[in-house]
């Protein structure tokens, strides 16, 4: 007869390496639920648009908007400084209204936005009082009372600032 060698493994089964390997990918799975789950509910839903249809008529709207100035050939040179902000337009058709609409567009903080009347000027241009604008990247859209005709403009304003607006997409 020979003897039989019996391996006696004193060592418990959590001082083992391999049941923690089968234990960490299911563990694995269940943190990353969990992680997704959180993120999910803390983070807003803000390209969620409710009514999408309604938006598609708007996006279609803002288009005839830029080809009316685009046929215009409306320009708009614009000027924030000393807290007030100054619009001078160049076009093939002369403007004529009284009041202008100015908004001033955060590229990623809503409640930082502006929006502005312009007032004509004995000169021909708009003004406006301006609100306090924090240094970045803003978006500015001109748009006539009718709301007929928009140009915009991309803008990085550091305190002075001057643009021009066209009816060209950035």
């Amino acid at each position: 007869m020979t003897e039989a060698t019996i391996n006696t493994d004193t060592q418990p089964w959590y001082r083992q390496g391999w049941p923690w390997l089968l234990i960490s990918l299911p563990a694995s799975a269940v943190v990353g639920g969990i992680l997704t789950i959180i993120i999910a509910v803390q983070s807003p839903n803000a390209l969620v648009v409710d009514d999408y249809y309604k938006e598609g008529l708007a996006i279609n709207q803002e288009k005839h908007r830029v080809a009316l100035a685009g046929d215009m050939q409306l320009t708009a040179l614009v000027r924030g400084d000393n807290g007030m902000v100054t619009v001078s337009l160049d076009t093939r058709q002369p403007v004529t209204d009284a009041t202008l609409t100015l908004q001033i567009i955060h590229v990623t903080r809503s409640e930082l936005d502006q929006t502005l009347t312009l007032q004509r000027v004995a000169d021909g241009s708009y003004q406006a009082k301006l609100g306090k604008l924090l240094t970045g990247t803003w978006y500015l859209k001109l748009r006539n009372r009718d709301n007929t005709w928009e140009v915009r403009s991309r803008a990085h304003i550091e305190g002075s600032f001057q643009t021009h607006m066209t009816t060209e997409k950035d």
